[in-house]
């Protein structure tokens, strides 16, 4: 069993997880209505508050049926909501998950995402004893994919013209880590 409460209360030195609360859907919303956060990150747009609030919903409805693990990324200091972090596409089998993350772009390039990824990883690899972590990120997602090789990531493909944002193809980076 997955221990949520845990992993809503980790922390770092500059971050700390809560729990995904519909309270934060204004703070969901001022980066999830970000075209230019959301360009990558497998979300759709969020155009309206009320589709930002369901969107919400349904991440809860996710983390209560055990398929995926969400916690909000609020600054310690302060408390204020910056991002998202998750967990999902469990493979029970081959002892494996999916990481994921998405950061105000206020708050871009401040280490919070390394920050994120390390505890994840703790996480995954400490308590839940996970085999290996994967992630895949857009091509011209730079910054995402720096996180996740300074975090212990490896290359691992690469998928042609994999994304589609804006008109344009993208190829998806294959990143994984092994315990």
């Amino acid at each position: 069993m997955i221990n949520v409460e845990l992993f809503h209360s980790l922390e770092a030195e500059k971050i700390c997880f809560k729990p995904l609360s519909m309270n934060h859907v204004n703070a969901i919303h001022s980066y999830a209505s970000d075209k230019e956060v959301s360009r990558f990150i497998g979300w759709n747009l969020m155009s309206s508050i009320d589709e930002t609030r369901q969107y919400v919903k349904t991440m809860l409805e996710r983390e209560s049926a055990g398929t995926h693990l969400y916690a909000s990324v609020a600054i310690k200091s302060t408390g204020e909501i910056i991002g998202t972090a998750m967990l999902f596409n469990f493979d029970k089998v081959a002892n494996q998950a999916e990481i994921g993350y998405v950061f105000h772009r206020d708050h871009w390039g401040k280490g919070y995402g390394s920050e994120c990824v390390a505890m994840i990883c703790n996480f995954a690899f400490e308590t839940l004893k996970l085999h290996k972590l994967h992630a895949s990120v857009a091509d011209a997602n730079i910054g995402s994919a720096r996180i996740l090789i300074k975090n212990g990531f490896e290359l691992e493909g690469r998928l042609k013209d994999n994304y589609y944002v804006d008109g344009k193809y993208y190829d998806a980076l294959q990143l994984g880590k092994i315990q």
